[in-house]
This record gives structure tokens, C-alpha cells and sequence, in this order.
């Protein structure tokens, strides 16, 4: 105590002026308006910053709820299309009927998160962060804000693996977009970004740059989700068909947010394709 008394009687000059600075300001400030605005014009620029820098660190870590959020509104938008244009392809078929037939939601989108992915091997897998709980199930198609991705093989309650479309094994039916012109897209290893359509028919009209999307002739996808774009013709196994190759929409290496497709008449329809076989059986 002795000490800290000492130490202001020895500095108690510099102490006083301190505070007559301090009272000078503040009379200035006060009684002085160009004073006054350009003190809080200096105080808003430093609380401005120290704000939006505390709002960029939160902001950060927001961004995984964020992200969330906009899949799922993506997830949902998606669906409204895929419902409006199946909606469309029914009126046109009513069209001079008397009787319209109710319309149904036929497909539904699952949002997901990619949670484990790879693009090295000749047969690759990736790991999304829904399962059976949420509604996924074996069979189901999968896609990114691009397009085709894989096709659901293994589900779990919580968790469910996926083919990627970079599989050797995996084939999709697709089409050159805007034609009735149908084939079979594969992957055969290597480049990520590359993949092949097979057994185009050979007076098929085609384009380099022409979309090549699904075909709808599976319960998996949709007709018309995109799926690359031709780069070129390639000689096939038979030359009766057209092989194309194809500049994939999707990038593998990046993918992190996928949806899952729901069709409600997947298994109707699926056992109608096996009828004759559970017959026999």
C-alpha cells in the first residue's frame, strides 16, 4: 500500500494533466458538433469492424446449417419440377379425354450429405448420411446439383452406400436429349470426368456438344436429368451402333451434397418387370 501511495505522489502531476485532457475532450465534444460527428463517425468505423469481423467467425461456422438448408429448399424445388412435369405429360395424354384422371406426386427428393466418396478404383463407392429411417432404399437413384451420381445398393438405419456412376460394373439408360434416341452410359475406368454411351442406333442425329440425359425407362431416374455432353464419336464393339464419348456433368473429386429419388411406384413396377419370372418360380 505504502508503494502504490508512493508511486502516485511521484506521479501525480502527470496523473492531474491526465485527467484535465480528459475533461477537455469530453466539454469539446459535447458542446461542439463538428467535434461530436466526427468522434462518432470514428467510434462507428472501429465498432463497424469489430463487428463484421465477429460476424464472419460466426457467420463460418453457420455455413454447415446454411448449406443444409439450402439442399433441402433445392431438394424440394427439384421435386416440384419433377412432379410438374410428370403432371404435364398426363394432361397432354388427357387431352380431348372427358373424363380427367387425378393427378399424383410421383417422385420425391432426399436430401444428403456425402460423408465418405472415391473416384480411384475400378468399382467406387460412396457413403451418404441417410438411411432407411429417412426413407432410402436399395435401388433408388442419386443425384447432385448437376446431375447423375450413382444408384443406392446398401442401406442402413442411418447411413446408406451408393455405386457411383464411376463403377465399371454400373450401367444407366440414357438418351440423347430431345430425341427418342436411347443407349446405355457406362464408365471404364481412368479419367473421372469421362464416360461412354453405347448402342446408339446408327441413323441416330446427333451433335458434339449435345446433352445426353435419362432416359426414364427405369424406376431409378427420372426421364431427363442431365448426365454430360458428347465429345466425340468412338469406335464400339459393334458397328451396327453408334458409341459416343462423354464429358461427364458431374465432378466426382468435389461431390459433398447429393439428394436421393424417391419414386412411389417403384415397386409396383418393378414387380410387373419380374411378373413372369415369380410366376414360374
Amino acid at each position: 500500500m505504502k508503494n502504490l501511495l508512493n508511486f502516485i505522489i511521484k506521479y501525480s502531476r502527470w496523473f492531474l494533466f491526465s485527467i484535465y485532457v480528459i475533461i477537455s475532450l469530453c466539454l469539446l465534444i459535447v458542446n461542439r458538433d463538428y467535434q461530436q460527428s466526427v468522434y462518432l463517425t470514428s467510434a462507428n468505423v472501429v465498432t463497424g469492424s469489430v463487428y463484421g469481423a465477429w460476424s464472419s467467425v460466426t457467420g463460418y461456422f453457420h455455413l454447415h446449417s446454411i448449406n443444409e438448408s439450402l439442399q433441402q429448399r433445392n431438394a424440394m424445388l427439384q421435386n416440384e419440377v419433377l412432379n410438374l412435369k410428370s403432371r404435364n405429360a398426363q394432361l397432354e395424354a388427357l387431352l380431348g379425354d372427358s373424363i380427367p384422371t387425378p393427378t399424383v406426386e410421383r417422385f420425391d427428393y432426399i436430401a444428403a450429405g456425402v460423408i465418405n466418396n472415391n473416384t480411384r478404383h475400378p468399382k467406387n463407392y460412396f457413403t451418404i448420411n441417410r438411411g432407411s429411417t429417412d426413407g432410402v432404399e436399395t435401388g433408388m437413384g442419386v443425384v447432385d446439383q448437376n446431375g447423375v451420381v450413382g444408384i443406392v445398393n446398401v442401406t442402413g438405419p442411418h447411413m446408406a452406400r451408393v455405386i457411383s456412376l464411376l463403377n465399371e460394373t454400373q450401367h444407366f439408360s440414357v438418351k440423347i436429349k430431345d430425341t427418342s434416341f436411347v443407349g446405355s452410359l457406362s464408365w471404364k475406368g481412368g479419367d473421372p470426368s469421362i464416360g461412354y454411351v453405347e448402342e446408339i442406333l446408327r441413323h441416330a442425329r446427333y451433335q458434339i456438344g449435345d446433352t445426353v440425359v435419362t432416359s426414364g425407362y427405369s424406376t431409378a431416374f427420372p426421364e431427363g436429368i442431365p448426365v454430360g455432353v458428347i465429345l466425340g464419336r468412338v469406335r464400339g464393339r459393334d458397328d451396327s451402333f453408334f458409341s459416343f464419348k462423354v464429358k461427364l456433368a458431374s465432378d466426382f473429386r468435389t461431390i459433398n451434397a447429393v439428394r436421393v429419388i424417391s419414386d412411389i411406384y417403384k415397386q409396383e413396377i418393378d414387380s410387373l418387370a419380374t411378373f413372369d419370372i415369380n410366376k414360374q418360380d
